[in-house]
């Protein structure tokens, strides 16, 4: 790798508002183009390079502005597609360089990596706002034990379902973990909103809660019916009236990829091959030989080549993904479940294409409705405007931050024998989290869902064996990181849990039981990313990757925040911060200790930062 001079660190462009004239823009708008450069550079000239209609152009930018330690440079930018990609080409005394979202560079860069700005892309603006909390219904609390399953009420795949004991552990899946319910509902949602709204949580997503046989309602028999045991319809009309009493918005889980091997479309397909649900499923021999899930025979992959399967779904005018979109329920949005697979068997390969399809539906219906979907690996393809708003951000955010801080990596908690157990090197990190920021549009960046563990993974605290003080690291830097974060129910109070099911522990609700002090340290950190404009809407920079520590910059008009964050101590007394803009004589203050410390030779001192920690350094544009 090259060696890049220390000027270099100074340039620095984003898509916050602080570099590109913020908003929905339209095709034929012209927007501001902004540039930082350090004065001590050797810029002579830069060059804004677009590629209309696969030839490339280039526009000089203009120096605008000059302060203490910083040039800013200026150039005008007209949308003429929907995604206009662009890069900057900077003439030096020492060499010409590019620079593009993925960093700056000697060697002309392929356009991947260019920055992307959108036009005729509407974001739900409302999501940048937001705190969201992931609850698996049938664990967070029971409200009506009348509407609770009873111990062999009926055959689930086979297996009697089972009652439990609120509290008591969950069994492993070759046991009874498939069929056991614990009394989680609806109502019980209802009835402890005021604890999420004192916490400081204004979104809740919900994994399934369609008809369905099992616990966790991933194999749905009906679509278009609340689980009669999470209290049925009205149950959800009655959720949303009093999230809209609190101001707080609600996401649903869309399972669109399969279905229950129960459902009456598969039964009545597997009856009768001629029966006008039969080409929803793909048949290797009828009636039992067809396509699921992963090789699971109780969940049977839907066949996205019919059209009348994708009227059913979300083309339709009375759609399933309208239909929960409409009142009483006015649902906020969709997580569509297994988005990386949805739409794929083998030769056809229609992801994309069913990925457009539900974005025009859904946007049709409710033009502010948030469409996010999971994605375990590169899901940057989808994020490109045309498709989600977002997706769950595992490989862009929290795999490489949990493999950092605990040593956990994804394949090894899926048993792979060469899985990575040696905790990431923290230029790795950084250069993780870059790689897939910058492979997407700034407006989608920021609306990326952040989180530190779900349903589906292990709980981040069982991976850190408990150590809070990394623990703090990580809620640290899940409320500062580009995107919007998401809690999983039960993570503020320090509730454990390993592989699935483990992690699907009832949320304890006896106080005397609680981490109290690691759930005050969540309500302090979710009540200052709704506070601070940077975290919201601000760009993002980075100022450190080596050794033990990261630091970052976010930056909006209104204020500044630089984040450090250390996993141990290696040393470091001070950091250079000029390269952010940041004079010497700057104040500012931990907003998370409260510690206040003043930039000197263009160094932020650290003799406050423990050796295991992070801090919010704040100061006021």
């Amino acid at each position: 790798m090259m060696n890049h001079p220390d000027w270099i660190n100074s340039i620095h462009h984003d898509g916050s508002p602080l570099y590109v004239t913020p908003g929905d823009h339209k095709l034929g708008d012209v927007v501001t183009i902004r540039l930082r450069t350090g004065n001590d550079t050797p810029v002579e000239r830069i060059f804004l390079r677009t590629c209309p209609d696969g030839e490339q152009e280039f526009a000089p930018l203009h120096r605008r502005q000059t302060d203490m330690v910083c040039q800013w440079w200026e150039a005008q930018l007209q949308l003429r597609t929907r995604r206009t990609d662009y890069r900057f080409y900077l003439v030096t005394q020492e060499g010409n360089w590019w620079l593009t979202a993925a960093g700056i560079q000697r060697h002309t860069p392929t356009d991947a990596n260019d920055f992307k700005v959108l036009a005729e892309y509407h974001a739900p603006a409302w999501v940048r706002d937001m705190v969201f909390y992931q609850i698996f219904p049938d664990r967070f609390a029971d409200g009506d034990p009348a509407n609770n399953v009873v111990d062999g009420e009926y055959n689930c795949y086979g297996r009697p379902v089972v009652a439990r004991t609120w509290g008591t552990p969950p069994q492993p899946h070759h046991k009874t973990g498939l069929v056991e319910f614990y009394g989680g509902d609806l109502p019980g949602i209802v009835q402890r909103l005021d604890y999420l709204e004192e916490l400081g949580i204004t979104a809740v997503y919900l994994t399934p809660i369609f008809t369905s046989p099992s616990n966790h309602k991933y194999d749905v028999v009906d679509y278009k019916q609340v689980d009669p045991h999470f209290g049925g319809d009205d149950a959800l009309a009655n959720l949303r009236r009093a999230l809209d009493e609190r101001e707080m918005r609600l996401i649903l889980d869309m399972v669109p990829n399969h279905c229950s091997a129960v459902h009456p479309w598969f039964l009545a397909a597997q009856a009768d091959p001629a029966a006008s649900t039969a080409d929803y499923f793909t048949f290797r021999q009828h009636p039992d030989q067809y396509e699921t899930w992963l090789g699971v025979r109780s969940l049977v992959k839907l066949n996205y080549r019919s059209e009348r399967l994708r009227e059913e779904m979300y083309a339709g005018e009375n759609a399933i993904m309208r239909h929960w979109l409409r009142p009483p329920f006015s649902i906020d949005g969709w997580r569509i479940d297994v988005a990386n697979m949805l739409a794929r068997q083998g030769e056809n390969q229609l992801g994309h294409k069913i990925g457009r399809g539900m974005r025009r539906a859904i946007k049709a219906e409710a033009p502010n409705a948030y469409l996010l979907g999971e994605h375990f690996f590169d899901g940057t393809p989808h994020l490109q405007g045309d498709e989600l708003d977002a997706t769950m951000n595992y490989r862009g955010f929290m795999m490489p931050l949990l493999h950092w801080l605990a040593g956990f990596d994804f394949d090894t908690y899926q048993g792979k024998d060469w899985g990575d157990k040696t905790p990431l090197p923290t230029t790795a990190l950084a250069e993780q989290w870059q790689a897939f920021l910058s492979a997407v549009p700034w407006q989608i960046a920021m609306q990326q869902l952040n989180l530190l563990d779900s349903h589906d993974t292990p709980r981040f605290l069982t991976l850190l064996e408990g150590d809070e003080d990394r623990a703090r690291i990580a809620v640290t830097l899940l409320m500062t990181y580009p995107g919007v974060p998401c809690i999983y129910y039960g993570d503020e109070i320090g509730l454990l849990g390993g592989s699935d099911p483990d992690s699907r522990r009832c949320m304890i609700w006896d106080s005397d039981q609680w981490n109290t002090g690691l759930r005050d340290f969540y309500r302090q950190l979710i009540h200052l990313r709704r506070e601070a404009p940077a975290l919201r809407w601000g760009g993002f920079q980075w100022l450190h990757a080596s050794g033990q520590t990261i630091a970052f910059q976010r930056e909006a008009p209104e204020e500044r925040l630089i984040v450090i964050a250390r996993r141990g101590d290696d040393g470091v007394e001070a950091l250079p911060v000029s390269h952010a803009g940041l004079p010497d004589g700057t104040h500012l203050r931990d907003l998370v200790s409260g510690a206040e410390t003043t930039i000197s030779r263009g160094m932020l001192p650290l003799s406050s930062l423990p050796s295991v920690g992070a801090q919010l350094w704040h100061s006021t544009n």
